[in-house]
């Protein structure tokens, strides 16, 4: 991977991406390392990959923790931030990258719950940890952005809905994050080629990825979109909060 951020840029910085034992996360959570910053990798259930991915950034000469947390426990997620605390102190950098929803045998609720709720406790739960110029980054995708407005494939709806009830509830936390002075973004992208999300759709609805890929002309990888994330983190926080990454054509406004 190309730098994505400046070498060094983030040194004496802790930054925390939730779901980044692998995909997004995992490629998020490098870039941070590589400018500098100690970082918390978190993950639900792939402990050997977080691991693994571990060792490879302590290389960098980053301080690296590994936490295992279910982000819809708030006993978990308050677990987690507690051990962030001992060994960090305070957090710089948040991001909200963990989602889902179309996994099998959940409950109905179940992506309302991880998509919304739980990412609104994750926030509330981190507060007390996050310095007063720290920076929060929601991610999540166009189809979810946009679909007040843009109907998404039926398979996707209720996870759609779901997300985008989730940056809902944290915009409204936007004005008392900015009394302390702390940077809220949402960084939203068209389908991403690798995602677990990407797969589970092609799997229910065969051709999708390739027909968004056509109407797109070109749909961003996993890396390519974790480095939008990133720079999120450091970039000026955009004046409506949103940052936009790949096409838009197809999607109406907000």
């Amino acid at each position: 991977m190309s730098q994505t951020l400046p070498s060094g840029s983030l040194s004496g910085k802790t930054a925390l991406v939730t779901g980044s034992s692998r995909g997004i996360g995992a490629d998020t959570v490098r870039y941070f390392a590589e400018a500098g910053a100690n970082v918390v990798i978190n993950f639900r259930n792939k402990a050997p990959r977080a691991e693994k991915l571990a060792t490879q950034l302590r290389e960098l000469g980053v301080e690296a923790l590994v936490v295992g947390a279910d982000l819809t426990d708030p006993e978990s997620v308050k677990a987690m931030f507690d051990e962030v605390e001992r060994t960090f102190g305070g957090l710089d950098i948040l991001v909200l990258n963990a989602s889902g929803g179309m996994e099998s045998g959940m409950a109905e609720d179940y992506a309302l719950h991880l998509n919304r709720d739980a990412q609104v406790n994750v926030l509330e739960t981190a507060l007390p940890l996050l310095k007063d110029d720290a920076r929060v980054v929601f991610v999540t995708s166009h189809q979810a952005h946009f679909i007040r407005t843009t109907p998404t494939m039926p398979e996707y709806e209720p996870v759609a809905l779901s997300k985008r009830a989730g940056e809902d509830a944290l915009r409204e936390k936007i004005p008392a994050l900015e009394e302390r002075g702390i940077g809220f973004t949402v960084v939203s992208g068209d389908m991403i080629e690798g995602t677990i999300t990407a797969t589970l759709l092609e799997r229910a609805n065969p051709g999708a990825i390739s027909a968004r890929r056509e109407d797109a002309g070109k749909l961003y990888n996993v890396s390519e979109f974790a480095a939008e994330v990133a720079r999120a983190a450091v970039d000026p926080v955009p004046a409506d909060n949103t940052r936009l990454v790949g096409d838009t054509g197809s999607f109406g406004g907000e």
